[in-house]
């Protein structure tokens, strides 16, 4: 099979093509049978054509063979890959193809409904995914690595989601960066229980997994026995998950009897690598995990534009609350207003430049703009760097809260509150206020009888300075999150807002 020309990841499969690759609902598939399922999938998008020259394609399918089919499919016909999230309504996937302005839609059978209608009413074709690969095999193109490969749309927590278009050079650096820095080999087998259309799920597990030769498993949504399960086998070598994830089966083992629970920690403790990223960690959730699995979870920070661009290391110390160190090939910096790098311990705002950042947001040349400065792509968050460890004290907008003159940091505040009995999970936001200029306010999902706020202030003023206090208090069933577990804070805000 000529894969001359072929993007760099499906290039590589060639050599491990007798390997298995993926095992997931549709069976176990190797890398032969993913080039050759691939060149029938991007063989059908081309129809006839000798280069999609970028097209957009838009994909709907839940985790599993097919979904990887035809992500290298979309590549190897010289498009850009547009994933679909399972989870959004009609509504939000129609804003996502025309915004990206696709010209292929491309569904699984069991979700064509809705996007089939969506393809008609904006004049797209329409393919299901079952067609695609039994496509006859045809010539297909070279595709440059500095074409676009992918546009991942982020979550539109702070206005309308926008597309993040990386190339096929940018893949390859967020790739080989996380490959040497967590050590994959071909030897790995890792159990996938993330969404795929974020760069957590895509990059960090997929294609790291792909491009070393591993096994990937594939679950099709997160479910906590079957997690366990499979982390019971003894099979896998690494898991990487986002907290809410851990929280759950934290919950899973705590409700196990003392066989199975034998089972769980024997299993955790066969495995190498047990990462957490996507949204803060809890001390506390980081403590509990590692008496039950024997793990310290390797914790990271990233975002859509950047892939990973710090790390706790894979040897040596991994210190709780934080997100590490950079990674290979990762320039950071922590700037004042003015972008003038600030002196270790100093907070600042954390700008990031290098090979792993993305190309551009799509067809929005001033946001594009408005995010670098000299070159250093400006994340937004607001980090301080303490023995040469980087520490998020939150993000810029929601998370640094400016009250009473002082700036405070909410993620900073959460901790602290986690320890108390009653509160299981919380979300501090600052809320417009006459007197402190923004008031503390705090959101808690309770695991027991939650003090009135004058006796938590009480608990918590034996830990936090006065200006750092919540000043009001709101009780929830759950904490508004998005598909990746993180909390939404302008969500959280509006239950003060009323």
């Amino acid at each position: 099979m000529a894969l001359s020309g072929a993007p760099p990841i499906v290039a590589r499969a060639e050599a491990a093509a007798g390997r298995t690759c993926i095992v997931a609902d549709e069976g176990t598939f190797s890398y032969a049978e993913l080039l050759e399922a691939s060149g029938r999938v991007a063989a059908a998008l081309l129809d006839g054509r000798a280069d999609l020259e970028g097209a957009r394609v838009a994909f709907l399918a839940p985790p599993g063979w097919d979904y990887v089919a035809v992500q290298w499919g979309v590549w190897r016909a010289g498009g850009v890959a547009v994933p679909l999230a399972v989870s959004h309504p009609e509504a939000e996937l129609e804003y996502v193809v025309r915004d990206a302005d696709a010209e292929i839609v491309v569904a699984h059978p069991d979700l064509a409904a809705a996007l089939r209608g969506v393809a008609e009413r904006n004049g797209r074709r329409f393919l299901l995914a079952g067609e695609a690969l039994a496509a006859e095999p045809a010539p297909l193109p070279g595709v440059d690595e500095e074409r676009p490969a992918l546009i991942i749309y982020t979550s539109g927590t702070t206005g309308r989601p926008k597309g993040v278009v990386s190339t096929h050079a940018n893949l390859r650096a967020q790739v080989t960066t996380l490959v040497d820095a967590w050590g994959w080999t071909a030897e790995d087998r890792t159990l996938l229980v993330l969404p795929l259309h974020h760069v957590h799920g895509i990059v960090n597990v997929l294609c790291c997994a792909l491009w070393s030769g591993a096994v990937c498993e594939i679950l099709p949504r997160f479910d906590a026995d079957e997690t366990w399960r499979a982390i019971e086998s003894g099979r896998l070598t690494l898991f990487m998950a986002v907290p809410t994830v851990y929280r759950r089966l934290i919950a899973a083992y705590d409700e196990a009897d003392d066989e199975r629970r034998a089972r769980m920690v024997a299993g955790c403790r066969r495995m190498r690598l047990m990462v957490s990223g996507s949204a803060a960690l809890p001390v506390q959730m980081l403590e509990r995990w590692r008496e039950i699995s024997g793990h310290t979870l390797l914790e990271r920070y990233g975002m859509t534009e950047i892939g990973m661009a710090l790390s706790n290391p894979l040897e040596g110390e991994r210190r709780p609350g934080s997100v590490g160190l950079p990674l290979p090939g990762v320039e950071t910096r922590v700037v004042d207003d003015e972008g003038r790098p600030v002196p270790p311990g100093t907070p600042g705002d954390l700008e990031i430049r290098g090979p792993s950042v993305f190309h551009q947001y799509w067809r929005r040349p001033e946001a594009t703009a408005e995010s670098f400065r000299d070159g250093w792509f400006r994340t937004g968050d607001v980090a301080v760097v303490e023995d040469g460890y980087y520490r998020l004290l939150g993000r810029r907008s929601v998370d640094i809260i400016k009250t009473g003159g002082f700036k405070v940091s909410a993620l900073e505040i959460e901790e602290v509150l986690r320890e108390h009995p009653a509160i299981g999970e919380c979300a501090v936001v600052g809320i417009d206020d006459e007197e402190w200029g923004e008031r503390v306010c705090l959101a808690v999902e309770a695991t027991g009888d939650l003090p009135p706020l004058p006796e938590l202030q009480a608990w918590a003023r034996q830990r936090l300075a006065p200006y750092k206090l919540p000043r009001d208090l709101r009780l929830v069933d759950s904490l508004p999150r998005n598909a990746m577990g993180k909390v939404v804070k302008p969500e959280v805000a509006k239950l003060f807002a009323r």
